[in-house]
């Protein structure tokens, strides 16, 4: 192409623009939304690896740690001493704590510390210096969240067991921990001298063991890890260094970052759809324009560069401020997602991301622009004379479905640069494209029923409205996809809330047990079950507890096992060999364990074989044993040997005790062990009197409220579906403002129709109401489909996923119905009212435009 042929093209495709701009900028807006969540979330994406990899050593709070969940060893404790550098000691366990000022009782997690950990970072306090001195005596930083909620302040006293500290600072941060951690497991440190006073560590107690190093300089933590690893593995320790810590915060952020890209993709596929919508209408007006330029000499190719030239000047423009305001939400995110952070995000412009969407918006544009455009250059000089004759993209035009695939092959292009996963971003456009198909299909179905079966002799008024939905230029398949789309995202977002928490819910219900308390002593049994019925609880179940490990499975020991690196041999799951075992025992099954194979043999005799039974799903797929295989297990020092005898399946759901590995009676009863107690409170008033007795008299015993544990987890779910909500809004919006620009580029459709209408006689309030009742049937259609597809994508989730049974509420799906259709009835109304007002000269002279 000339430059002169170029000047005149770029020339024509401006004075065309100049009667048609505010409809371009409507296509223009189709993708700002889009891109802006694209440039949002990857600047943001790019700024939080960049804070990993910056802060990932203030995030540990040393160089290395090792943890434990076992009592040391002698040659353990040769292994920690042979560490050099400065060494920080850290006791942690789940307990109890009382407030005496309020009387309020928590599970908390106690962490009993000695030594400057965090050596790198700062525990975040108010005061400021109580991290530093509250060691210096009998001193606990509680986290602001347990103040808050039981009304206690810096100087109050707060007692752990046997001891009573005084509260020296609030906890504000802690390294590595985030707000939403904090919620469901907020921490007390306490200085580790006074650990053994508060009398908590019993036996049986599920106690943690960490020790923070900062290494000399010169002394590189991985390398040192890579050389003390065997040693590691064999005392079942787990250690972790800055590195690791990266590795592991990065991981658990690709999920996110995952998630977060998906929004943008969403937002940006429904603006693909308004491009196209939008693309489409404009070009059918200027098809008899290119005609009279076909008349004039100009090829079909120049009449397609001009418009090309057009849109592909707005989809830049498009790309460009969505971009700029992609930068001006990315400053938004931090504070939206600072509750699962544990840092505070750094807010920078990462020109690579806004690069990227700017090109991605200008392809868009392209793209599915040229999928609409390329039948003009078949475009007739003829269709001046005869236009009812001329019917434009006849023909097959091979470019056509060139760019058909090309548009596949950008989406899943562009779905596998997201994700990473070809077969993961495979399935997601599948899913994707079938949702698509189905509001397309949806709105193929309705147009031609509507066409086929409606009466005719109904009133004039709906026969307009109904005939609007197939007539040309008719919106029935861009506001089903659109809004139907954006509607389904947003149900099925409250279904599966819904569903999460009334799962949960459901153990608070009828007579099912809603506290438990744990880590009872043999001599503390019989007092507690006292104390329950002198407050008239019922003593729904009391469970032995033995803490044990494996030694051998199948004939192989557990060093064996660990160290097996073949690929040949049936591989056991390492966390299966390496964990502590908590097992009861008993004659009988409770009501949340299924025998799906195998035989329950409830009691054995001295002497006779020992058959225990596993959760199915742990024995087979885990420890890789069926019926009949050997386990050997080490009870604190003695070794049992044992058969699988049998498989249950266990109902998780059901606050019970429940047990991956069960010992019949006969052959634990002389075991070290503590002991469960379940029961059930009617109040909290009576619930918050028991807790406090219980504390009082044995601190050593901890209490699970179920009451509290429903509290957090809709606390917790709560901050996930807000995150969730505020990112949806991107889809919505751009679902909005594809509505938006349909509703009015059709009005120039419509101005011609309600001019003829007024022509025959029709008057402006009737045309009103055609436009109402058009919109509101539309909106009404596609809010119902986008809310039957949440019902279904809902349902498989429920069966497949969570195998929960799927019954949703009704009233939010009819709010949303009316919320949606209400909308898209307000924004016809509004366009319509320009319409009624054109003079009926104006469609005589062809002044649509």
């Amino acid at each position: 192409m000339r430059m002169s042929e170029f000047k005149w093209l770029w020339k024509m495709a401006w004075r065309d623009s100049r009667r048609s701009r505010s409809r371009l900028l409507l296509f223009t807006a189709s993708i700002v939304m889009g891109i802006a969540a694209l440039v949002a979330i990857n600047s943001f994406s790019d700024n939080l690896r960049n804070d990993i990899q910056n802060q990932a050593k203030n995030l540990l709070g040393a160089d290395l740690v090792i943890q434990a969940n076992k009592p040391y060893s002698d040659s353990l404790q040769q292994l920690i001493d042979s560490i050099g550098g400065e060494r920080a000691r850290e006791t942690s366990f789940a307990s109890m704590v009382y407030f005496p000022k309020t009387q309020g009782t928590r599970l908390i997690q106690v962490r009993a510390l000695k030594g400057g950990y965090p050596f790198y970072g700062k525990l975040a306090t108010e005061p400021p210096e109580a991290a530093a001195t509250f060691q210096q005596g009998k001193n606990a930083l509680v986290d602001q969240s347990l103040l808050i909620q039981y009304g206690v302040e810096v100087g109050d006293s707060v007692k752990i067991g046997r001891v009573t500290f005084l509260i020296a600072g609030k906890l504000m941060q802690i390294p590595g921990q985030n707000a939403v951690t904090s919620t469901v497991a907020p921490t007390v440190f306490i200085p580790r001298d006074y650990l053994e006073a508060t009398g908590l560590v019993q036996k049986g107690s599920r106690i943690n063991h960490a020790f923070y190093y900062k290494l000399p300089k010169g002394v590189d933590g991985e390398k040192l890890e890579e050389k003390i690893e065997g040693r590691l593995r064999r005392e079942s320790l787990r250690s972790e260094t800055v590195e690791d810590r990266k590795r592991r915060i990065s991981r658990a952020f690709t999920n996110m970052e995952r998630f977060l890209n998906l929004v943008s993709f969403v937002a940006l596929l429904l603006g693909c759809v308004g491009v196209a919508s939008a693309v489409h209408i404009y070009v059918k007006e200027k098809i008899p324009a290119v005609a009279v330029l076909r008349c004039l000499g100009a090829r079909g190719s120049q009449a397609f560069f001009i418009y090309l030239l057009q849109i592909s000047f707005m989809g830049l423009a498009g790309a460009i401020a969505g971009a700029a305001l992609g930068v001006f939400i990315q400053r938004v995110l931090p504070a939206v997602l600072m509750d699962f952070l544990p840092f505070e995000a750094t807010v920078s412009i990462s020109w690579p991301s806004v690069a990227q969407g700017i090109l991605t918006g200008l392809a868009i544009a392209v793209l599915f622009a040229l999928l609409v455009l390329l039948p003009i250059r078949h475009i007739s000089p003829l269709y001046t004379l005869r236009a009812s004759f001329e019917h434009n993209g006849h023909r097959r035009d091979r470019l056509v479905w060139l760019m058909i695939g090309l548009i596949g092959l950008f989406v899943y292009g562009f779905a596998f640069w997201q994700m990473q996963r070809p077969l993961e971003a495979l399935f997601f456009v599948l899913g994707i494209g079938a949702a698509f198909l189905v509001l397309a299909g949806v709105a193929r179905l309705i147009s031609w029923a509507v066409r086929r079966f409606f009466p005719a002799n109904a009133s004039y008024i709906w026969r307009q409205s109904l005939s609007n939905l197939y007539r040309p230029n008719n919106q029935t398949l861009v506001l089903m996809v659109c809004i139907g789309l954006g509607t389904a995202l947003i149900t099925q977002l409250f279904f599966i809330q819904d569903l999460l928490l009334s799962q949960v819910e459901m153990t608070g219900t009828g007579k099912q047990p809603n506290m438990v308390l744990f880590d009872i002593q043999n001599s503390q049994k019989e007092e507690l079950a006292s104390l329950t019925s002198q407050y008239e609880l019922p003593l729904i179940q009391q469970v032995p507890i033995v803490s044990m490990r494996l030694a051998s499975v199948k004939g192989r020991s557990r060093a064996e096992i660990l160290n097996d690196t073949s690929r040949t041999s049936r591989r056991v799951a390492r966390w299966a060999v390496n964990r502590e075992y908590r097992a009861t025992y008993r004659d009988s099954l409770i009501g949340s364990e299924t025998i799906v194979a195998g035989k329950w043999v409830g009691r054995v005799q001295e002497g006779d074989s020992i058959f225990v039974s596993l959760e199915e799903e742990f024995g087979r797929d885990d420890l890789g044993v069926d019926l009949g295989d050997e386990l050997v297990f080490d009870v604190q020092g003695r070794l049992i040997k044992t058969y699988v005898g049998s498989f249950r399946q266990i109902d998780f759901a059901r606050f019970q005790t429940n047990f991956m590995v069960l010992f019949p009676a006969g052959v634990l009863e002389n075991a070290p062990q503590f002991h469960v107690l379940i029961t059930r409170t009617n109040g909290t008033e009576t619930s918050a009197k028991f807790q406090r007795a219980v504390v009082q008299q044995f601190p050593n015993v901890s209490v699970i409220d179920l009451a509290l544990v429903l509290n957090t987890i809709d606390d917790v779910i709560g901050k996930v579906s807000f995150v969730i909500r505020f990112m949806a809004l991107f889809s919505i919006i751009t679902g909005l403002i594809v509505l938006l620009g349909s509703v009015i580029i059709s009005k120039y459709q419509r101005i011609q129709e309600s001019v003829l209408l007024r022509t025959l006689g029709a008057s402006r309030r009737q045309i009103l109401r055609i436009n109402m009742y058009e919109y509101l049937i539309l909106g009404l259609l596609a809010s119902v489909t986008g809310i039957i597809l949440a019902l279904l994508g809902s349902w498989a989730t429920a069966i497949y996923s969570f195998e929960m049974v799927f019954v949703p509420k009704l009233w939010p799906p009819l709010l949303v119905i009316f919320i949606i259709t209400g909308i898209t009835v307000l924004l016809g109304m509004l366009n319509s009212r320009s319409i009624v007002n054109k003079p009926p000269l104006e469609v005589l002279r062809k002044e649509v435009g």
